[in-house]
């Protein structure tokens, strides 16, 4: 399985699965003890987890432009971040997640003047196709600004998007000069200490066992998430794995259903269908 190229795609998407999973907790994490603090926890416990996985002793020496890439995915990671965490305080989740969903588009049309990819017209689809299929999900929600919108939730989730494109970009290529487990390592520390030096003004400490609880699980999902995508796009352009992005509208309604009883539309059904006919185009060859 490891020598098929479905493989990289079947990581990308447990990787948004775990992502989906982290969005949630974080959510919770946010509304209860802020923003800031949720990150700053959440990373303190990601640091933790690194350096009982990644021991000392198999740190090795880094290049300089390996060095580089660690701190431009720290820096670009801390402040898409807090935006998209910020922003799900503010505004509705599907409003949000629908709205990010750009960064996806963007990167597409990225890749060939960052990374040298020619794009296919499979990849063209399969982002067209993702797109109308949040569309759909999220329907009305895109279109409901008035004047009681939340214009600081938008703007942050617009950054965000704007970032993320950027970060998808950066991950291809940090990928393929940096093992998946260096990159969980250096970027939970290197984020980590970017966090802390905010912390004596915006960190307060966990309130109960929840949030502690919540703060580890947060970076387990987060370290997973990391790895799994770190392994993908190490294996495939990073066109083949753009349109798996937009799988977490489908991981968030199965988990919505599963754990918070909410419904299952026929409006759900009908963008998830459009997902999935975006990724499996994705998936044939030119």
């Amino acid at each position: 399985m490891k020598q098929s190229t479905h493989f990289p795609v079947f990581l990308a998407a447990l990787g948004v699965l775990l992502f989906s999973l982290l969005d949630a907790v974080m959510k919770a994490q946010a509304l209860a003890m802020g923003t800031y603090s949720a990150m700053f926890w959440r990373m303190a416990f990601g640091v933790l987890f690194a350096l009982l996985l990644y021991s000392p002793s198999r740190v090795r020496p880094i290049s300089g432009q390996v060095l580089r890439m660690h701190v431009l995915r720290a820096v670009i990671t801390t402040l898409m971040t807090y935006l998209f965490f910020f922003s799900l305080t503010r505004i509705p989740l599907a409003q949000a997640i629908g709205l990010s969903f750009i960064a996806p588009i963007i990167t597409l049309f990225l890749a060939a003047p960052l990374l040298g990819e020619r794009i296919h017209s499979n990849a063209k689809i399969a982002a067209g196709l993702g797109f109308m299929g949040v569309a759909v999900v999220v329907g009305g929600e895109l279109l409901s600004l008035d004047a009681d919108s939340d214009l600081l939730g938008l703007s942050a989730v617009l950054l965000f998007a704007l970032l993320y494109a950027l970060y998808l970009i950066v991950q291809r290529k940090h990928s393929l000069i940096a093992s998946p487990m260096e990159i969980v390592f250096y970027q939970n520390i290197m984020v980590f200490a970017l966090l802390l030096m905010g912390a004596p003004f915006f960190v307060t400490l966990p309130a109960n066992a929840m949030q502690w609880g919540g703060a580890a699980f947060a970076a387990v999902f987060a370290m997973g998430s990391l790895a799994l995508m770190s392994m993908a796009y190490r294996r495939a352009e990073a066109q083949k794995l753009i349109s798996i992005e937009y799988t977490a509208f489908i991981w968030a309604a199965l988990l919505g259903w599963w754990f918070f009883a909410e419904g299952l539309t026929l409006q759900t059904l009908l963008g998830t269908g459009l997902i999935v006919m975006g990724c499996l185009a994705n998936l044939r060859r030119s």
